[in-house]
């Protein structure tokens, strides 16, 4: 995938905030904090998940469908490997 090897630094940042925010949460539950402070933080978590979903959907996107030079059936196939993961990830 180039796209991510292009962005790679910025998604490895990315992706090493989750697993801190991860393990803070980690470290919330056992230290049996407060269920407000515990919600928020998977919240952001999500939020941060979310985020590192859609640019890496982006890239992908511009990447592999917005090519002009892509055969047909290509195309397809590659449409129908993102409405796969784009299911699989919204349920």
């Amino acid at each position: 995938m180039p796209h991510t090897i292009k962005g790679k630094k910025p998604l490895l940042t990315r992706v090493r905030r989750i697993k801190g925010q991860a393990e803070a949460l980690e470290r919330a539950l056992e230290q049996e904090t407060e269920c407000s402070a515990v919600l928020q933080q998977i919240a952001a978590i999500r939020g941060a998940v979310n985020g590192l979903m859609a640019e890496v959907l982006e890239g992908h996107i511009r990447e592999h469908l917005g090519a002009d030079d892509l055969p047909p059936k290509q195309r397809s196939e590659d449409v129908e490997q993102v409405v796969a993961v784009l299911r699989s990830y919204l349920r």
